[in-house]
C-alpha cells in the first residue's frame, strides 16, 4: 500500500458564475448565494480533502479588453472570496478554507485583524492564498510595480501582518478572574513600522493565536515566487509537468529555497495542480484522446475565447488558418503566457492559430506527457507512482465549486484512492495546519 498524500480543491473561477457556459449551469443554482458553495464544500469535506483554495482577481482587465474578460465570464465578475469564507466554515467542521488575498487591497492592520478573527471563529481552519498583482494598481490609486516589486510589497506586508499577530507577548493574556486582570499591556509590542510600502503601528487589538499563525499558501512559479515560497509559505501551489523528473526538480527548488532561509524542507507542502478526466474504461479513454486530436470548430472557438480572456488579446476574430502576429500581444502579456500558448512551437511564425489551438485541445492518456485521461484505477496508479518515486506531497484538483464538477471529478476516484491508502478516510478536528502536517 502506498503512503497517503494530501489533496485540495482550487476553486478556479473564484466567487463568480459557477457552471456558466456548461450544461450544469441549468441546475439553476444562484451563484451569488452561499448555498451552492456550502453544498459543494460539504462534499469536499466528506471526500477527505484538506483544503479549498478560492481564486480571485481584483480587476476585469484593461479598459480596452473588458469585453474579452466578461464575454464568457472567464475573467469576471468575481465577488470577494473573503466574504464567502464564513459561510463555508458554518457549513462544515474540519476542512480548511483559504481565500485569495492580495496585499495591494488590504492594509496590514486591517488584514491582521480580520484574518485573526477568522482563524479564531473557524477553529484554526483558516488560511490565505497570498498573491501578487501588477495590473490592478489603478483601482486602488497606486502606481504599478514590476514583478519583483510586487513581491517586495508582499514580503513587507506579510512581515508586518505577522508582527501584528505576535504583538501580544507570551504573558500578555492573563485572564485571571481572581485578580480581575484580563491582559498585561506592558508586555505588548507597540511597534511603529515605517517601510517602503506600508506604515503601521502595533499592537493589534485582536487576540493572539494559541499555537501558530494561519496557513500561508502561495502560487508563484517565477524565481522570485519560488524564493518567496521557500521563506514564507506553508503550502506551495505548484504548476509543472506531471512526471517524476519534473516534480523532483520542482520540489528541489522549493526545498533549497527553504533551507536558504533556515527552514526545514518538511515545513512546506508542495501540491501540484491536477485536472484528471475520469472515465469508465480504457476503451473510452482511448476514444476521447483520439477524438481530441481533430477538434471541431466549436471546440477551437471555446479555447480561443478562454485564451483571449487570459491573454487579454482578441484571438476570436482572427483567421484560424493564418499565423498570429507577435505584435498583437501587448506589454501586459508575459513571456511565460506566450510560451504556454506556443507550446511545442518555437515561434509564432512556425504555426497557424489553428495549430496553436489544436494542440491546446489535444488530450493525452494519464501518465503520458502530463496526460490526464484515465480510469480511476489508472489515475490512482499515477498518484501512487508520483508519491513513491518523486516523494510528492499531493495534488490540488482544479474546477468550479459546483456539485456536478466535484462529483464528475471525484465520484469514482475517491473510493479507489482510499482503498489504495492514498487518501485519508476522514479529516482531524485539529485545524488546517494539523491536517496538512499530520503525515
Amino acid at each position: 500500500m502506498s503512503r497517503p498524500q494530501h489533496f485540495g480543491w482550487f476553486f478556479s473561477r473564484g466567487f463568480g458564475p459557477q457552471g456558466w457556459g456548461r450544461a450544469h449551469y441549468e441546475w439553476n443554482y444562484d451563484w451569488t448565494k452561499p448555498d451552492l458553495y456550502q453544498q459543494s464544500t460539504r462534499a469536499l469535506e466528506q471526500a477527505g480533502l484538506d483544503l479549498i483554495i478560492i481564486e480571485d482577481a481584483l480587476s476585469l482587465g484593461s479598459p480596452q479588453t473588458l469585453d474579452l474578460r466578461v464575454r464568457q465570464a472567464y475573467g469576471g465578475p468575481k465577488h470577494d472570496p473573503l466574504m464567502l469564507t464564513p459561510y463555508l466554515f458554518n457549513a462544515t467542521s474540519k476542512i480548511g478554507i483559504t481565500p485569495t488575498i492580495n496585499p495591494m487591497s488590504y492594509a496590514p492592520y486591517t488584514a491582521a485583524r480580520q484574518l485573526a478573527t477568522l482563524a479564531h471563529l473557524s477553529g484554526d481552519r483558516f488560511g490565505i492564498n497570498l498573491v501578487t498583482d501588477v495590473g490592478s494598481s489603478r483601482h486602488f490609486g497606486l502606481d504599478p510595480l514590476d514583478h519583483n516589486g510586487a513581491y517586495d510589497r508582499a514580503q513587507e506586508w506579510l512581515e508586518v501582518v505577522r508582527r501584528l499577530w505576535h504583538s501580544w507577548g507570551a504573558d500578555s493574556l492573563v485572564a485571571d478572574p481572581e485578580t480581575h486582570q484580563f491582559a498585561n499591556g506592558d508586555t505588548m509590542d507597540a511597534f511603529d513600522h515605517q517601510g517602503k510600502f506600508y506604515r503601521a503601528a502595533g499592537p493589534l487589538n485582536a487576540l493572539p493565536f494559541s499555537d501558530h499563525d494561519p496557513v500561508i499558501v502561495s502560487p508563484g512559479g517565477s524565481p522570485r515566487g519560488l524564493a518567496f515560497a521557500g521563506e514564507q509559505s506553508d503550502v506551495q501551489l505548484a504548476a509543472a509537468p506531471l512526471n517524476v523528473a519534473s516534480i523532483r526538480a520542482y520540489r528541489n527548488k522549493i526545498h533549497s529555497a527553504a533551507r536558504d532561509q533556515g527552514r526545514d524542507a518538511k515545513d512546506i507542502r508542495i501540491l501540484f495542480v491536477f485536472i484528471p478526466e475520469v472515465v469508465s474504461s480504457v476503451e473510452e479513454a482511448e476514444r476521447i484522446v483520439t477524438a481530441s486530436r481533430e477538434p471541431s470548430e466549436a471546440v477551437l472557438r471555446d479555447i480561443a475565447i478562454g485564451q483571449s480572456s487570459d491573454l487579454e488579446t482578441d484571438l476570436i476574430s482572427l483567421d484560424l488558418d493564418r499565423r498570429v502576429d507577435r505584435a498583437l500581444f501587448g506589454d501586459h502579456v508575459s513571456e511565460g503566457s506566450l510560451r504556454r500558448l506556443l507550446g511545442k512551437y518555437d515561434d509564432f511564425t512556425d504555426a497557424s492559430l489553428r495549430d496553436l489551438l489544436t494542440q491546446k485541445a489535444a488530450k493525452r492518456r494519464i501518465g503520458q506527457d502530463s496526460g490526464t485521461v484515465g480510469t480511476a484505477e489508472e489515475i490512482a496508479d499515477f498518484v501512487a507512482e508520483l508519491g513513491d518515486e518523486a516523494d510528492n506531497d499531493g495534488f490540488i484538483f482544479n474546477g468550479d465549486l459546483h456539485p456536478v464538477t466535484i462529483h464528475r471529478t471525484l465520484g469514482e476516484l475517491v473510493p479507489v484512492l482510499r482503498r489504495r491508502g492514498l487518501l485519508r478516510d476522514t479529516l482531524s478536528s485539529g485545524g488546517l495546519r494539523q491536517n496538512l502536517f499530520d503525515f
